[in-house]
């Protein structure tokens, strides 16, 4: 067992182990040994072999390094065996040991590198004095922080960072200290406006309505499952599904050919992917942010064979999960006399056998997972043949308020909601998601609708996002238990949800509400019972727990030339500061001009905190963070309530140069 510790001697602790079934290798050109190999990159038939016996987990291409995992699980001394034999090949640098995370089975590389951060009042000299007794050389100074460095260990110091981690920590000149530790989640988390996956703040207002999706993220997120997204098209291209095999055996099924491109006016099925998978690196996280995608085009019409032939080539090439949002022509919700409510669309025999086919044969013989969107007619989702089909999971939709979104298909056959957008005006426009990159899609690239590149939308809805989310939640189960079948994730699905609306939903003596089906998705719930774990006990209390709250400002406010410019936010927490982090988004043509305040409310006790200070020469643009160890004057926060209106006031202290704020949030660790 390995440990490193982030937040001091004191902090917490990151407890490793070395993984059975797993490689990291590095080539000698940095080419990903699991890529096509280019002319001139060798390897003996004997590597050959074990190489294809490996699949990639995850890569770091800026420093060639690729994790790979054995088809079959491993021992350790096997392991050992595979990764001595690849050393010896002259094309490969190195094989070496990957370190898991106990709790999350991740994994996690180490760098041979360290972050070391010094007392504010140790010297220079006595800083670079300590690292050199241990054996590590300055790569250089950190100017984000007082007296940290970036520090290396010689060239297969190996494993024995960890002890000179605790070692360095030992001493009373060090505060913090913990090796260079990557994984392939690092870069993933949820944003403000996707209040879907946790608690957040939009627009002021609190919005707990959330499927605890981040929560889960402790336990998996989906590494190594593959959500299968039959819809109109995928726009491969768009940031959020561009890392190094996310997207896998895409598929046209109504053309016939390998691009799973979306057409001129095709936009649902980026959308769908963004909230079953989307990276989470530049503006949306996918509930299951490391799970694979699977594109699968169909532009063809209800019951065509194309439409069969699409669970066919999922089941056949590796998917694990697969969302359909798309069904009969819904009634109109808001018309009660609609004739469409009480029509009866059967599933053709066509595309029950194809998804019969695909429950059977998917994931080894496991069975593939189908979900799928109940409907928004505000109609019975029993009359729907593809939804209400015995095997597939029909989701519903919820809004922000924990209430059925106004649309929503009803019916014995609902299983569960999730949340999404609702057919009344609300506090939330819908769901933020991926959008078809650039002006095309939803958005044209208006920061009412999304973001001002056109990249995300911010009111994606309909069981069609619900759809997506569920088939994430479903990814996030299996990748930490693959062996689950299709009666086995819907039991958990059904004994982890959220029962929500108790009044209005009318759960019967099984739990089931023809309004909610068993209730609101929990993700963190699900995924603690498909690992074994207790789930929620239904006879005691709940448990209020820590939380992170965001709150976020986001406008663009003209900063004048040798002038003033703020932007307020308002926070409704009463809780207890825990943690706070300030992050501020400036566009301007001299950062050195500018000095940046922050104003608390006035019931905090602190005064105005000056964040920047006309630092960074002649650099455009300022997107930076701070937190208590990049600007002390932060911790007079923790400990008090943040509640009230803060504000982030920029001066522009010098001519010529001019610039915008365009937005800038709050971080607060509460409770």
């Amino acid at each position: 067992m390995y440990t490193a510790r982030y937040g001091g001697k004191h902090g917490a602790a990151v407890e490793l182990a070395v993984g059975a079934g797993l490689v990291a290798v590095r080539t000698r050109s940095r080419h990903m040994v699991s890529s096509p190999r280019p002319e001139g990159f060798e390897l003996s038939e004997r590597a050959r072999q074990l190489v294809s016996a490996l699949e990639s987990v995850f890569q770091v291409p800026e420093a060639g390094v690729e994790v790979l995992r054995h088809a079959r699980e491993l021992s350790a001394s096997d392991t050992e065996e595979v990764r001595e034999e690849l050393k010896t090949e002259p094309s490969i640098e190195f094989a070496g040991r990957t370190l898991v995370d106990e709790q999350s089975g991740a994994p996690v590389l180490y760098t041979e590198n360290f972050f070391v951060k010094f007392r504010r009042d140790v010297s220079d000299r006595k800083c670079r004095a300590l690292l050199e007794e241990h054996g590590l050389v300055v790569k250089r100074e950190l100017d984000y922080a007082t007296n940290a460095y970036f520090a290396g260990a010689p060239e297969g110091t190996g494993l024995a960072i960890f002890e000179i981690a605790d070692a360095l920590l030992e001493s009373q000149l060090v505060q913090l200290c913990h090796p260079e530790l990557v994984r392939e989640s690092r870069n993933r988390a949820s944003f403000p406006g996707q209040w879907h996956l946790r608690r957040t703040s939009i627009t002021d207002q609190d919005i707990d309505a959330h499927a605890n999706c981040e929560s889960a993220w402790d336990l998996s997120q989906g590494a190594g499952m593959t959500i299968a997204i039959i819809d109109d098209g995928v726009d491969t291209d768009h940031p959020e599904f561009r890392t190094a095999g996310k997207v896998v055996a895409p598929r046209d099924v109504t053309r016939r050919v390998n691009d799973a491109r979306p057409g001129n006016s095709d936009n649902h099925g980026t959308a769908c992917a963004g909230v079953a998978c989307a990276d989470g690196i530049h503006g949306a996280s996918g509930v299951a942010p490391a799970a694979r995608l699977m594109p699968i085009r169909l532009a063809s019409v209800l019951g065509s064979q194309a439409e069969a032939d699409a669970f066919v080539w999922a089941a056949q090439n590796g998917a694990d999960v697969i969302s359909c949002s798309w069904g009969p022509v819904d009634g109109r919700w808001w018309d009660p006399n609609d004739p469409r409510h009480d029509q009866v669309v059967p599933l053709p025999d066509s595309t029950r056998l194809a998804i019969d086919f695909a429950a059977t044969n998917g994931r080894g013989g496991k069975g593939c997972i189908i979900v799928w969107a109940a409907g928004n007619g505000n109609e019975s989702c029993d009359n729907d043949g593809y939804a209400s089909y015995e095997r597939v999971i029909a989701v519903g939709a919820c809004n922000d308020n924990g209430k059925r979104s106004a649309y929503s298909d009803f019916g014995d056959s609902l299983w569960c909601c999730f949340p999404s957008s609702d057919g009344i005006p609300s506090r939330t426009p819908g769901i933020w998601t991926t959008d078809r990159s650039g002006t095309p899609g939803y958005n044209p690239g208006q920061t009412s609708r999304g973001d001002a590149a056109g990249d995300y939308t911010n009111s994606f809805g309909g069981t069609s996002s619900a759809c997506p989310g569920v088939a994430g939640v479903v990814a996030l189960m299996l990748g930490r238990n693959p062996e689950l079948r299709f009666d086995e994730v819907r039991d958990i699905l059904r004994r982890s949800a959220t029962r929500i609306d108790e009044a209005a939903g009318a759960y019967d003596a099984d739990g089931h509400s023809t309004r909610y089906g068993y209730g609101r998705v929990d993700a963190r719930a699900a995924v603690e019972l498909a690992a074994g774990g207790p789930g929620p006990d239904e006879d005691e209390e709940p448990v209020e727990n820590p939380y992170t709250a965001v709150h976020r400002a986001v406008q663009d406010v003209e900063i004048p030339d040798q002038g003033e410019a703020t932007l307020a936010l308002r926070v409704a927490d009463t809780e207890p500061v825990r943690s706070i982090r300030v992050d501020v988004d400036i566009a301007h043509t001299f950062r050195g001009d500018l000095v940046v305040v922050l104003h608390p409310p006035e019931a905090t006790g602190v005064g105005p905190v000056v964040l920047h200070d006309r630092t960074g020469g002649g650099a455009a643009d300022l997107k930076q963070a701070w937190t208590p160890d990049t600007a002390p004057a932060l911790a007079g926060f923790v400990g008090p309530s943040a509640e009230g209106t803060w504000s982030l006031e920029v001066r522009d202290r010098a001519a010529r140069d001019t610039g915008v704020i365009r937005s800038w949030g709050l971080e607060l660790g509460l409770g």
